[in-house]
């Protein structure tokens, strides 16, 4: 995972720049949120979209708490630690492991249950927060009811180019 949100790229270079408001301070904890849908699509909204649940934004695409049958599905963005940054790029240094599905995964769009794309967020609410990093899964994973969806240690690289 390499991209960085648009967000992030300004704040970055007005900090490291002196330009601007100079202000960019990193959030305290950093979270995993998940999405499905066209994973063309979600990377487009990841890029420049906001939480909003409408068309183009992220928060259309983000797993949401109820499944496709209306019942609680138990998605909760999970928090994520990283080791230090070495040859221009950090890995998470634990087990990224989200609750255990109670649902199908679905979200506001429709887009079914599989995880097409994940993104690292200040925020820990669904919807909230900014996008940092995002990417597209190597490997979809459908999350129907009883699945578990885990990032092992180490299996979440990001990279500066």
């Amino acid at each position: 995972m390499s991209a960085a949100s648009n967000y992030l790229e300004n704040e970055l270079l007005d900090h490291v720049l002196g330009l601007g408001a100079k202000d960019y301070t990193p959030a305290s904890n950093l979270y995993i949120a998940l999405f499905s849908g066209t994973a063309a699509t979600v990377l487009t909204a990841l890029e420049s979209g906001t939480g909003a649940q409408g068309s183009g934004n992220w928060g259309e695409y983000e797993i949401t708490t109820y499944g496709t049958d209306s019942s609680a599905s138990s998605y909760a963005r999970t928090a994520v630690t990283f080791a230090d940054a070495a040859g221009g790029s950090a890995a998470n240094n634990a087990n990224v492991t989200f609750p255990t599905a109670s649902a199908d995964y679905t979200n506001s769009a429709g887009s079914g249950s599989t995880v097409t794309c994940i993104a690292v967020v200040d925020g820990n609410s669904i919807g909230s927060g900014n996008v940092l990093f995002y990417g597209e899964l190597d490997n979809p994973k459908e999350i129907l009811n009883g699945d578990t969806f885990q990032i092992s240690t180490s299996n979440l690289t990001i990279s500066l180019a």
